[in-house]
């Protein structure tokens, strides 16, 4: 057996709302309550498990997620009409922008716990970029 990373656990103010916007945002199902977790499957068997921590315990933590051009338009479509602020990179330098690094597109968003996301369309590395 190869590995794989099978899940994670994302701390939270509010478990349930946090899956809820996240699988929001990247169309994806929010599934039933494991003991304190709330998880969320993505298409390659990861299993974001979601936890409601005290929140001065919440360390940000950057999560990047891989989505084709039209899951990758749906969810930016998403992030904006939430009114989140995106932008091209992650330390926020070019605001209200996305990048076309690797030969796709990226964005990033913070979620309601602080933590940063990332949408990108062609993994890092992509060798025909």
């Amino acid at each position: 057996m190869s590995v794989e990373l099978n899940h994670t656990i994302i701390s939270a103010r509010d478990n349930r709302a946090l899956a809820e916007f996240l699988a929001h945002i990247l169309g994806l199902q929010v599934g039933t309550e494991a003991g304190p977790f709330i998880p969320v499957d993505t298409s390659n068997g990861v299993t974001l498990d979601f936890a409601t921590v005290d929140p001065e315990l919440i360390t940000t933590q950057h999560y990047a997620f891989l989505a084709s051009e039209d899951e990758s338009d749906t969810s930016f479509a998403r992030i904006k009409e939430a009114g989140l602020m995106y932008g091209a990179d992650p330390r926020q330098q070019h605001p209200g922008e996305i990048n076309y690094n690797h030969g796709g597109r990226g964005v990033y968003f913070l979620d309601p716990a602080g933590h940063a996301m990332e949408l990108l369309t062609q993994p890092y590395g992509n060798l025909e970029a």
